[in-house]
């Protein structure tokens, strides 16, 4: 499968590993060449596909990321525009059926999955989701050495005050 990665932050970076460990061509574009240069340094291997910096937006610079035979294009840039415009420049102008937009603002998020049918991500969802899951016990974090590993949180309302009410 070859992969276009729009936005080569954090996210970026470790979904260009995942997709190289999983035999995919990966192609990444950011404006940032700062950010570029990371992919080498990332868990000691080299980057093996092919990088661009330019304005993910731009439709001609698209075109030199290889857009045009990619199976699928992943936007995870810093900025929720971007990575909507970039889903949406792929699917209906390119034709890439296989899209995805991390939306960090929930609201945009449901509104661009539900009103334009964009394939989406939140992780402030998917942070607090995650983070609830753990307080409520669904699921242990990875052992730590120490007195607390492999105790689990629980969520638990104290008697007697609630939340938000004074002291007296």
């Amino acid at each position: 499968m070859n992969v276009l990665v729009v936005g080569c932050g954090q996210a970026g970076l470790y979904l260009v590993r995942r997709l190289e460990e999983s035999g995919c061509e990966v192609s990444v574009l950011d404006a940032s060449a700062e950010n570029l240069r990371q992919l080498n340094g990332l868990e000691g291997r080299p980057f093996t596909g092919v990088a661009l910096v330019g304005m993910p937006i731009d439709v001609d610079v698209l075109r030199q990321a290889g857009i045009e035979t990619c199976d699928a294009v992943a936007a995870v840039a810093d900025d929720d525009r971007i990575n909507i415009m970039v889903a949406q420049i792929a699917r209906d102008v390119f034709g890439v059926q296989q899209t995805v937009a991390c939306i960090a603002d929930p609201r945009l998020e449901q509104i661009y999955a539900e009103e334009f049918g964009l394939t989406t991500l939140c992780p402030t969802r998917l942070t607090v989701n995650a983070a609830i899951n753990a307080l409520n016990g669904v699921f242990a974090p990875p052992a730590k050495a120490g007195p607390a590993a492999g105790k689990r949180l629980r969520l638990q309302r104290k008697k007697g005050k609630k939340a938000g009410e004074a002291g007296a």
